[in-house]
């Protein structure tokens, strides 16, 4: 992504459309929690919703973007096992539905560069 004035307030708003979407739909966040995680699927489903609330917030606010874009990264690198297990349950699914959760993993990436280009266009306080 490139750097832009609007490229961080484009972060905050994905960030809190995810995090609204897990609140208001949390039946389809909790199918692609992965079993191994200690808790309930709809435990993770708002806590993670809720992170990206607070992400969102963080990246939106000049003074804690640098950082809260650096969590961005890292969220984003975190949830990537609850991508696999959607293309891995998928494969149960329609051949559409599966082309389109593989198509879905390495769209991680763009993510993850553009919150760390997020960050690093920040600056101490910087607004962009």
């Amino acid at each position: 992504m490139p750097r832009t004035p609007s490229s961080p307030l484009l972060l905050a708003g994905l960030l809190a459309t995810a995090g609204v979407a897990h609140a208001l739909a949390p039946k389809q966040f909790d199918a692609i929690v992965p079993g191994a995680l200690p808790g309930t699927p709809r435990q993770w489903t708002y806590a993670s919703g809720a992170a990206e609330l607070a992400l969102a917030a963080g990246v939106a606010h000049p003074r804690t973007r640098r950082v809260a874009a650096l969590a961005a990264a890292a969220f984003f690198v975190g949830v990537f096992p609850a991508n696999v297990k959607m293309a891995v349950d998928a494969g149960r699914r329609s051949p559409a539905l599966r082309a389109a959760t593989l198509a879905r993993l390495p769209l991680q990436i763009p993510l993850v560069l553009w919150a760390r280009n997020v960050s690093r266009g920040a600056g101490a306080g910087a607004a962009g």
